[in-house]
């Protein structure tokens, strides 16, 4: 079994979600990862998914001139 890289984690939970050092502790690594977006869910869209959403379904633009 791997185990977690803590500075890593620590760095994300404290930098990246803003929590205090007693926060982050109080978690459990569950909790953490699923806060970090791992697992559980669909990945966020992107760039590219986003472009191709875009030129399907253009924004209306109507002239009120």
């Amino acid at each position: 079994m791997a185990g977690f890289d803590w500075g890593a984690l620590m760095r994300a939970g404290v930098l990246g979600l803003g929590l205090r050092p007693a926060e982050f502790w109080a978690l459990t690594p569950a909790e953490l990862m699923l806060m970090l977006g791992a697992g559980g869910g669909p990945a966020p869209m992107s760039r590219a998914r986003l472009e191709e959403l875009a030129r399907a379904f253009p924004d209306q633009t109507t002239d009120k001139g």
